[in-house]
């Protein structure tokens, strides 16, 4: 339990120090075009996984499969969000 404290307030700590960083203009626009292309992923993810008529597997395969492919998406572009704020 205390190691659980411990490593929560070292994340804290760590995620606050590149809180400084300053994003170029160019960077702040990809993200957010990044942003508004997740949203309309998710929107149109969430629309064919409730008109789904396939079999319940097969709707779940699918809901699972966008699900998989929403956070890979997500997180490529954190890596790149934080690459561009400790470039600076």
């Amino acid at each position: 339990m205390h190691l659980i404290k411990i490593l929560t307030l070292t994340f804290i700590s760590v995620l606050f120090t590149n809180g400084y960083a300053f994003e170029t203009q160019a960077e702040k626009n990809e993200t957010t075009k990044n942003e508004i292309k997740h949203e309309a992923k998710k929107a149109v993810n969430r629309i064919e996984e409730t008109v789904c008529l396939d079999s319940d597997v097969e709707c779940l395969k699918q809901k699972a499969s966008h699900r998989i492919e929403e956070t890979t998406d997500a997180v490529k572009d954190k890596t790149t969000e934080i690459k561009n704020k400790i470039d600076e």
